[in-house]
């Protein structure tokens, strides 16, 4: 079974060497940091039967569009044009605390009283990238290399931590990587950047609209 991942290509400059890694994988389920609140006590999480396999297609499509429809109405506020990231997220481009922020995240602390942390290794030991919500903006979700370089950004609609809401993924420039909309914990829909329905996460797995599982995801 295919895994679904992103490639990233991350060059690591030192003094007198230079290190490529590639094919550092992030697994697409729901923002790593977001998923945290699930046990936020003010939030609901209701129980969802997962019926994609029982019902027809058609019924599939209208779900799938239906969804679609709610992530790039046009009168969202985090369906951003280029112009719009680069206004909101310019002063995110460079951590400028990267350092700190590094070690914390490398050390193993997931929070602080200002934010949640998240690592991502290349062969479980080097950090590659490491990811940041802000405690005073937790609808945003900011991800940097090991040099404090802005890789990419989720951002979550006014209703997370309450289900159902949406995220949308953001390259560096503001280019439009993926959209998904959460139903539950287990079960979210997933779009590419041109409003294309890719397929339902249930759990660890993914189901295209005809109901063929494609594939899936670990850790979860």
């Amino acid at each position: 079974m295919k895994k679904l991942f992103i490639t990233m290509l991350l060059i690591f400059a030192c003094a007198s060497c230079a290190y490529a890694f590639e094919d550092i994988t992030v697994e697409e389920k729901p923002p790593v940091l977001t998923q945290k609140e699930y046990d936020n006590e003010d939030a609901i999480h209701p129980e969802i039967a997962f019926d994609w396999l029982e019902i027809p297609v058609n019924i599939r499509t209208q779900q799938a569009d239906k969804f679609k429809n709610i992530i790039f109405d046009n009168n969202s506020n985090i369906y951003l044009s280029k112009e719009e990231f680069n206004r909101e997220f310019n002063k995110y481009k460079k951590d400028t605390e990267y350092k700190h922020h590094y070690m914390l995240a490398n050390n193993g602390v997931t929070e602080d009283e200002d934010a949640k942390y998240n690592p991502f290794y290349y062969k479980k030991d080097t950090l590659v990238i490491y990811a940041i919500q802000f405690k005073n903006n937790f609808h945003n979700s900011l991800y940097y290399t090991a040099y404090g370089k802005l890789y990419y950004v989720d951002i979550t609609s006014d209703n997370y931590p309450n289900f159902p809401y949406y995220s949308m993924q953001y390259d560096r420039k503001g280019n439009l990587r993926s959209a998904i909309y959460f139903v539950s914990n287990d079960i979210q829909y997933m779009y590419n950047p041109d409003k294309e329905f890719l397929g339902v996460w249930y759990k660890d797995k993914m189901y295209d609209i005809n109901g063929k599982q494609i594939s899936t995801r670990e850790g979860w």
